[in-house]
């Protein structure tokens, strides 16, 4: 019965944030794997499929393709804020293999590192979706990676889409409600606070 409870509390994520914060969240998928490149430390050859931005101000989301990605780089510097999950670990060092731009000095909230410091462990976006917003995931990067190889472009579109969808509405929940919830090592339900007023 206090899990239904928890759940039904969970759901209410709220609308669109009413103020005027002109912010973008996005994700990134690619065309070659970690192994495929050396490691997670050649991210910048693991080349783009695709990248799906969130913009606030239209309300709307924008696919851009492999060499669209000097467009999107400068759409990204027109955002008060760039919201992601590991953009700073991740989509910013795939990006470093397009563009000398600095993206850290973008005003940043990238979800995943905010979850690290305050629990000290990284959980996924499917776990953080699931438990906090009662989504799942449509797939996983690697199935994205098959798709690629069989020029199955349009079904990575909107696997990436969700992901920006499913970032975006934890944005939100966690502006309205000032925590996000996972389930611990106890297998409770559990806050983590967030500030992103």
């Amino acid at each position: 019965m206090e899990i239904i409870k928890l759940q039904k509390s969970i759901v209410q994520t709220g609308k669109k944030p009413s103020n005027t914060l002109n912010y973008g969240v996005f994700d990134l998928e690619t065309q070659r794997s970690a192994a495929e490149v050396g490691g997670w430390q050649r991210a910048d050859l693991m080349k783009i499929s695709c990248v799906v931005l969130y913009d606030s101000k239209e309300d709307r989301f924008i696919d851009f393709m492999e060499n669209q990605i000097p467009r999107f780089v400068e759409w990204l510097q027109t955002f008060d804020l760039v919201v992601g999950f590991n953009i700073k670990r991740f989509d910013y060092q795939v990006l470093k293999g397009y563009s000398d731009f600095n993206f850290l000095q973008l005003n940043n909230l990238d979800i995943l590192e905010e979850v690290k410091n305050y629990l000290g462990f990284r959980l996924s976006l499917a776990h953080l979706s699931m438990i906090t917003l009662g989504a799942d995931k449509s797939g996983d990067g690697l199935q994205a990676l098959q798709w690629w190889k069989q020029g199955r472009i349009l079904e990575i579109i909107e696997y990436c889409r969700q992901d920006v969808k499913l970032t975006r509405d934890l944005f939100w929940y966690g502006r309205k409600n000032g925590h996000l919830v996972f389930r611990n090592r106890k297998d409770k339900f559990s806050r983590i606070p967030v500030d992103w007023q």
